[in-house]
């Protein structure tokens, strides 16, 4: 299965394409050069495949990559960044 990750600023979310399909997309709102991440939803014919953890780990990566900062409100990306502690640098308080 392969994936693609990308920054849609038009829509502010990231999606992730698996095989060419919008198999989900982890919503944020810009606040200046911080991204505030309130929802991430995955299309139920690709749940369960890694695909969610696939989409905030490419995003994360992207963000770190580029200096940015997060503030999370969304449950799944918290979730995330509570199992995935090399992330929690990219964290920050409204």
């Amino acid at each position: 299965m392969g994936y693609l990750v990308t920054d849609e600023p038009a829509r502010r979310r990231f999606e992730i394409l698996v095989d060419d399909a919008l198999a989900g997309f982890t919503t944020y709102e810009p606040r200046g050069e911080v991204l505030v991440f309130t929802h991430t939803e995955v299309d139920p014919r690709f749940q369960d495949q890694g695909v969610g953890s696939a989409l905030i780990r490419a995003t994360l990566d992207q963000i770190r990559d580029r200096g940015g900062r997060i503030v999370v409100h969304c449950p799944f990306v918290a979730a995330f960044v509570d199992r995935h502690p090399e992330y929690r640098p990219l964290t920050t308080t409204p």
